[in-house]
C-alpha cells in the first residue's frame, strides 16, 4: 500500500478500486495520531499500519468513521486504540450485527463484486460498533492540531460525517458527495447541501475515500457539474 504525504502532519493512503478499498487518512498530533476511517476488513487496516510503520510513524490511538459502510468500518475490529463514530453510524452497524445470519451474511457478500473479492477465501467477516459514540459534532485536541469532527448532510448516506483540521487546512470527506450506492444517484436537494457546507469551510486540500486529493476549485466545479446535469437550476 502506498501512503501519500500532504503536509508534516497529514497523510493518507491510496485507495483501491478492485476491492473498493477506500484512502485511509493519517492525521498526526503532538500527543498522538488520528485515523479517517477503519478499512475494508483486517487485511486493509494492517497494510494501512505498516505503511505507517515504514515512514516511523506511530499507530492511530484514535479512528473516526466518516460513514457506516462496510468498506469504512468492518475493519473496526482491528484497529488499535478506539473508535468513534457519530450516532447514526452506530445505528446502522448495530442493525447490521442484528441482522446476521448465514443466509443474510452470503446475500452482503454477494451484494458487490469488490466485497467477494475482499472477503475471497472465507475471509471471516467481522464487525463491531464503535467505542465512542457522538451527535452533530465533536472537537479532539490531538495536541497543538484541533480536529473537527461534524455531521452534514449528504447525497450518499444519512450519516456523513467531515473531518476538518482548520491549521492544515485538510477536510476529509469520505465518500459525502457521491450518490446513493448501488446507483449511485445523487438527490439533487442532498447535493446541494453537500455543496454548501464544502463551500464554508477554509480548505485547500479535500480528501475523499476513492478519488485522488481535489483542491476546493476543483472539486466544486465537479459537483456543480453534477447538480446541473440532475436538471437542478445552479446559480454561481
Amino acid at each position: 500500500m502506498e501512503l501519500y504525504q500532504y503536509s508534516e502532519r497529514i497523510y493518507y493512503s491510496a485507495y483501491e478500486e478492485e476491492r473498493d478499498r477506500p484512502a485511509l487518512g493519517y492525521i498526526k498530533g503532538d500527543r498522538f495520531s488520528i485515523a479517517v476511517d477503519a478499512g475494508h476488513s483486517d487485511e486493509h487496516v494492517n497494510e494501512f499500519y505498516e505503511a505507517l510503520k515504514q515512514e516511523d510513524l506511530p499507530l492511530p490511538e484514535l479512528t473516526i468513521l466518516t460513514h457506516w459502510h462496510w468498506d469504512h468500518s468492518f475493519a473496526l475490529h482491528q484497529i488499535n486504540g478506539l473508535s468513534i463514530a457519530c450516532k447514526r453510524s452506530d445505528e446502522h452497524i448495530k442493525d447490521f450485527i442484528a441482522n446476521r445470519s448465514v443466509e443474510n451474511d452470503a446475500k452482503f457478500l454477494k451484494l458487490d463484486p469488490s466485497i467477494e473479492k475482499e472477503y475471497e477465501n472465507n475471509k471471516p467477516l467481522v464487525v463491531i460498533r464503535p467505542d465512542i459514540v457522538f451527535e452533530k459534532n465533536m472537537k479532539i485536541d490531538a495536541g497543538n492540531l484541533e480536529v473537527f469532527a461534524f455531521e452534514a448532510v449528504s447525497p450518499h448516506t444519512d450519516d456523513a460525517v467531515l473531518i476538518y483540521v482548520p491549521e492544515e487546512k485538510v477536510l476529509f470527506f469520505g465518500d459525502a458527495t457521491s450518490g446513493v450506492f448501488p446507483t449511485w444517484v445523487a438527490d439533487p436537494s442532498r447535493l446541494k447541501a453537500m455543496i454548501d457546507t464544502l463551500e464554508s469551510i477554509d480548505a485547500k486540500a479535500y480528501i475523499g475515500g476513492h478519488w485522488p486529493i481535489f483542491t476546493k476549485e476543483k472539486l466544486l466545479k465537479q459537483l456543480y457539474e453534477t447538480l446541473r446535469q440532475s436538471g437542478e437550476i445552479v446559480t454561481l
